[in-house]
């Protein structure tokens, strides 16, 4: 049950900063179209948006270290200089210790490629204490010059957790720590998040991964999202809207929020293969494939996303 929380002002003509989150397509099952997601990238960073790549639209639970290194250079190449975030993922079991060393190799990698981190939860992380938590960051705070925090709900990952107020304050003392992806779905959790911040830390970025509610940004969330992968265009020209006051706003947002709520219905991991039927219908990837590990949608889904494709085409008039 949601939390009786105040629903917070709208905060108008503010800039929005966006982070999306770069879809990994694949040219046949297994081989990565390296050659799409370099325009890919390309199109994310010309839009204005920061990429964020090796996060899990990106797979990185399922790649290989050479291909995970290939995607931060490529990475770096493209963004020629200008910020791009990455994923430090640390695959774990249940009941495993906190594995400082090796979030500091995933973070040496993606800092030598000019990257910023986005720290993954793991089970070593999220299984201890508050208080241990806490110096969990401290300590990756120590091995790098700045990164994001990410909290996640389970329906995203098994070793996900959504934190107490006193971890995620601790989070927000660590000057290294830009800001915090959360992925609740929760719109009370988020608007908590917000106020914390107003109180304790304004230049603390809260990253709405709610891609079921994009529109928390009127509230002064930033975001970072898989969603913004199938249109960074759209999405760029939203946010400027927001900034300028211009209605067009809350048109391209409705058909974008439809599109979400199609695309990351249960299971959830799915919505990367809807990315990838609707990037195909846009002309940019060759075809549809996902990673042959990550769930699919039914083909059955294209004609509706051809349909909010043209809904997009409209509003973009």
């Amino acid at each position: 049950m949601a939390a009786h929380t105040t629903i917070p002002p709208l905060r108008p003509n503010r800039r929005i900063t966006g982070m999306s989150a770069v879809l990994l397509p694949f040219v046949s099952p297994g081989e990565i179209d390296w050659q799409s997601f370099d325009q890919h990238v390309t199109r994310t960073c010309e839009a204005g948006l920061i990429p964020a790549v090796n996060m899990d639209t990106g797979y990185v639970h399922l790649l290989d270290d050479a291909s995970r290194r290939e995607v931060l250079k490529r990475t770096q190449t493209i963004a020629n200089g200008n910020m791009f975030v990455a994923g430090a993922f640390v695959k774990d079991t249940p009941g495993s210790r906190f594995a400082l060393e090796t979030y500091a190799r995933r973070i040496d990698e993606i800092q030598n490629q000019g990257g910023t981190p986005v720290i993954f939860q793991s089970f070593g992380l999220t299984q201890q204490a508050d208080p241990e938590i806490v110096e969990s960051y401290c300590q990756i705070a120590n091995r790098c010059d700045r990164f994001v925090g990410f909290e996640l709900g389970t329906m995203f990952a098994p070793f996900g957790q959504i934190y107490s107020e006193s971890v995620y304050r601790g989070l927000m003392s660590i000057p290294q720590c830009l800001g915090a992806k959360h992925s609740s779905l929760r719109r009370d959790l988020e608007w908590q998040r917000l106020a914390w911040r107003d109180e304790v830390r304004p230049d603390f970025m809260v990253l709405t991964g709610n891609d079921l509610a994009i529109d928390m940004v009127m509230y002064g969330s930033d975001y970072l999202l898989g969603l913004s992968s199938f249109a960074p265009d759209l999405f760029a020209r939203r946010d400027a809207a927001w900034l300028a006051g211009d209605a067009v706003f809350f048109e391209l947002n409705d058909v974008l929020q439809y599109l979400g709520f199609l695309a990351f219905r249960a299971p959830v991991p799915a919505y990367k293969h809807s990315a990838a039927m609707f990037l195909h219908q846009r002309g940019w990837i060759r075809n549809n494939l996902t990673h042959p590990d990550s769930p699919t949608r039914p083909e059955s889904d294209i004609p509706i996303l051809k349909e909010i494709l043209q809904q997009l085409s409209e509003c973009s008039v």
